[in-house]
């Protein structure tokens, strides 16, 4: 695999430290800008919603740009926009910067996916895609643990100093790494290519990774709260269960990366078919602190692990929108990441019992097998 894809899935795990760290410096934000928890709390819906937008503005937006230029250019906005939010006392400026880096970082990964996919090697596109995803599951088994203590260390302000300054390296890389063929993109057509989305594979594909990503935050957006309220385990135990979710989900992301091309092969199937499984069974053993850390790796691992593959499948089957298809995929994602948890969040609203979030993964990864077309 080329150097540049490493390069690549260092920057990404940068923005998935972002993406993921606001949740555990909820409380400290809340006191230091004197808003209330639910309002520091919606920095994570903010994020989400950016990178829904994002991803297709800015790959409209950057498909003639050099690609060089694009990556870097995203990158530094997103560092630019960490040093604001370190800075600021103001909750709304704070609120901005969250919604500006999900753009910045939904554009970054629409352009980095088809760049990586198209330096990879004959037949290894989805092991390129694969990479990517794991900067983002690192970013949960270190970087969110990280960033969490950092910020009950020092404050949750040096947390973003420390995203910014991991960004440096990565952007450092991109300006004197990035190969000469994933420069200047040959002539694009917009309307073409969002025409594929109109395609029939393609929008199973993207429903499809939708709701296996909204089964997944469905009930990854309740797990501190499960480990305890329901496990009756102390806080400090919940950074372990991150990354052991964490852990799982690396596992995950690099065997579908090295078992899939796009396809919906066997092995997808299977893992596909097990989700649901692991779910209930997650929900039935998550009061036994052992098992809760067990299933939940497990259920990383296949979470992510179909993610991955079916991030690839987005643009496996979206050839003739090799600008756009990166964005296809980001969005069917973050769609799935925001709705899983607010459906999720109303339900143990009304019950009082954080155990159903598991059972809405449950049932949303039973909707997902469903919509799995019969042929590949």
């Amino acid at each position: 695999m080329p150097l540049f894809v490493y390069v690549l899935g260092l920057a990404i795990f940068a923005q998935g430290t972002s993406e993921f760290m606001a949740s555990g410096l909820v409380p400290g934000i809340a006191g230091d800008l004197s808003v209330p928890v639910g309002a520091a709390a919606t920095l994570t819906s903010a994020y989400a919603v950016g990178m829904i937008v994002g991803a297709p503005a800015m790959a409209v937006l950057s498909a003639r740009w050099p690609r060089r230029r694009a990556l870097a250019g995203f990158l530094a906005v997103f560092v630019v926009v960490h040093v604001v939010g370190a800075l600021t006392t103001s909750f709304p400026v704070l609120f901005g910067t969250r919604i500006v880096a999900a753009v910045v970082n939904a554009g970054f990964l629409a352009v980095a996916m088809p760049v990586a996919a198209a330096l990879a090697p004959p037949g290894k596109r989805a092991r390129a895609t694969a990479v990517l995803l794991a900067g983002i599951t690192l970013s949960c088994v270190a970087g969110v643990p990280a960033g969490s203590v950092l910020g009950d260390l020092a404050g949750w302000r040096s947390a973003f100093w420390a995203v910014a300054a991991l960004c440096l390296p990565a952007l450092v890389l991109v300006f004197r790494s990035a190969p000469a063929d994933a420069a200047d993109p040959p002539e694009i057509s917009i309307k073409r290519e969002a025409g594929e989305l109109k395609a029939r594979p393609v929008r199973q594909a993207m429903i499809l990774a939708a709701l296996v990503n909204g089964a997944t935050f469905a009930t990854f957006a309740f797990l501190a709260v499960i480990a305890t309220d329901v496990a009756r385990l102390p806080a400090a135990a919940v950074s372990g269960l991150l990354a052991a979710f964490g852990v799982g989900a690396f596992i995950g992301v690099t065997v579908a990366g090295r078992a899939g091309d796009g396809g919906l092969r066997r092995g997808l199937i299977v893992a596909l078919c097990l989700l649901p499984v692991g779910w209930v069974a997650l929900a039935a053993t998550s009061a036994h602190p052992v098992a809760l850390f067990v299933v939940t790796t497990v259920q990383g691992g296949l979470s992510f692990g179909c993610g991955s593959a079916l991030v690839a499948r987005v643009m496996h089957v979206a050839p003739g929108a090799p600008t756009l298809s990166g964005s296809f995929a980001t969005v069917a994602l973050n769609v799935g990441a925001f709705l899983g948890p607010v459906l999720a969040g109303l339900v143990t609203e009304s019950t009082g019992d954080y155990r159903y979030a598991i059972w809405i993964s449950a049932a949303i990864a039973v909707v997902a097998l469903t919509r799995v077309p019969s042929r590949s």
